[in-house]
């Protein structure tokens, strides 16, 4: 099945480029917010955007991104209300929005109805799914789910899984695989762990699908480490703290989504070398 994420990802090889996906929580401080900066990160030539949707038990999620689920939990966020944003926002005629990937636990999915979650994504503009709380390789059947409502099923694979799991993961995946970097949470790091790239190397073996690497990337020197190794890259809790100056009321609004922005142009052209 040829997907908009497949799709996406075989440009950018064309291009001799890493894919760039940053990360950004859905309602956080609100969905106004949300989707201007959705509208930013497009125009700033971003190739795909990763959507968390806020949850009170984050699976492997660091301080920063946690917080920022507290915020948007705390201003009321609503599945049904985001996907009727994002609904607008993708008929908007002058925005050109790129691939967009929910990041949502399970539990979400379930208390939602999986089948009316899915069609709902699918009318947003959503074109894949990471479900970090849901087994790997006990995800044949949701992957099927997935798959007859035409989205990808991101599977996340970490350094610590074991071959045999690992083999039995990829079998479930589409769009790509997430490789986590390191054992751990997510947040900012200084470098990246040299045996990453025996990890990636393993996965090669292992799969066809694309390999984007997540957790702990924040600058255009880890950019430079993935070269040639990846095939995209995940930016998370870099992104996600600059949504705590929302709250500042010395700030103007518009100033933080034009940082966010600079922020994720200088990454953007990082891919190209």
């Amino acid at each position: 099945m040829t997907t908009s994420i497949s799709e996406k990802f075989a440009q950018v090889k064309s291009e001799n480029r890493m894919a760039f996906m940053p990360f950004i929580t859905a309602g956080d401080p609100d969905l106004e917010t949300t989707v201007d900066v959705l509208k930013e990160l497009a125009a700033q030539g971003v190739d795909l955007i990763e959507v968390g949707f806020p949850y009170s038990d984050p699976i492997a999620d660091g301080p920063v991104i946690q917080e920022s689920y507290t915020r948007a939990l705390n201003n009321k966020f609503h599945v049904h209300e985001l996907f009727e944003n994002l609904k607008t926002l993708s008929a908007d005629k002058a925005v050109s929005l790129p691939p967009l990937v929910a990041m949502v636990s399970y539990a979400i999915i379930f208390r939602y109805g999986a089948e009316k979650f899915l069609q709902e994504a699918l009318g947003a503009g959503f074109s894949g799914l990471i479900v970090p709380d849901l087994p790997g390789d006990e995800a044949s059947d949701f992957a099927a789910q997935v798959k007859a409502a035409e989205l990808d099923l991101v599977q996340l694979v970490s350094p610590l899984t074991p071959e045999g799991r690992t083999k039995r993961i990829v079998q479930s995946a589409s769009g790509f695989i997430y490789c986590i970097s390191v054992a751990g949470t997510t947040g900012v790091r200084d470098d990246l762990p040299p045996e990453l790239t025996a990890h990636l190397e393993s996965l090669r073996d292992l799969t066809d699908l694309p390999l984007a690497v997540g957790f702990g990337i924040s600058n255009p020197e880890h950019v430079n480490t993935l070269r040639g190794k990846a095939d995209g890259f995940i930016i998370g809790s870099a992104i996600v703290k600059q949504f705590a100056a929302f709250s500042d009321d010395s700030q103007k609004r518009e100033d933080i989504i034009a940082r966010i922005g600079d922020y994720a142009g200088k990454m953007a052209a990082a891919t190209r070398g």
